[in-house]
């Protein structure tokens, strides 16, 4: 008896522990295939670029007569909120339509968002085919083309990815994010 009680409150003091750390997110484990591409600048960024850094990835593009819009907003105000708190992560925005989508195009897209370019990348600079395979393979979002519309189906989500490459969180980025969960989140990668 004294046996069950004894591994009754290892358990209870276990979970209690767990509760008040601050655990770092780890809802998802998926690597980040490496990748090298341009942004507003032209200038490329990689994923060795962003290696030691937290960084929040989402999927637009510029003609999106849907979700992108909100997104893209939502994003901003992410970006803002995480400099009011003072917090470190970098943000970018994959084009899922590079072919139109090109440097000038996402710059001037996200200048209506008043993006602050210094930490936010919007990248392009590869095929279709290309993102496909790598939004597939590194955040295991849906992506495809609907020719009907001519407009691009793609996930709405923001997704966080820690110091190493590795997708551990992801987020509605479209009506609802949980600004203070992100930033929570963050946080707990940035320690």
């Amino acid at each position: 008896m004294k046996k069950i009680v004894f591994i009754g409150v290892i358990m209870v003091f276990t979970l209690v522990a767990a509760a008040c750390g601050n655990s770092k997110p780890s809802q998802l484990s998926i690597p980040i295939q490496p990748f090298e591409y341009i942004n507003q600048d032209e200038d490329p960024i990689s994923l060795a670029d962003l290696e030691g850094k937290v960084w929040i990835a989402d999927f637009v593009f510029t003609r999106c007569i849907t979700v992108c819009p909100t997104m893209t907003a939502n994003m901003a105000e992410l970006q803002q909120r995480l400099d009011d708190a003072g917090l470190e992560a970098t943000l970018v925005s994959f084009s899922v339509d590079p072919e139109r989508d090109d440097p000038a195009a996402l710059k001037s897209y996200l200048s209506k968002f008043d993006a602050n370019f210094t930490n936010w990348h919007a990248l392009t600079g590869y095929t279709f085919e290309e993102i496909k395979t790598f939004v597939l393979q590194s955040f295991k979002a849906p992506i495809a083309m609907d020719t009907a519309a001519d407009q691009v189906i793609h996930g709405t989500s923001f997704y966080l990815v820690d110091p190493s490459g590795t997708v551990v969180a992801k987020y509605d980025g479209n009506t609802d994010p949980p600004y203070d969960k992100i930033l929570k989140d963050v946080k707990s990668l940035l320690k």
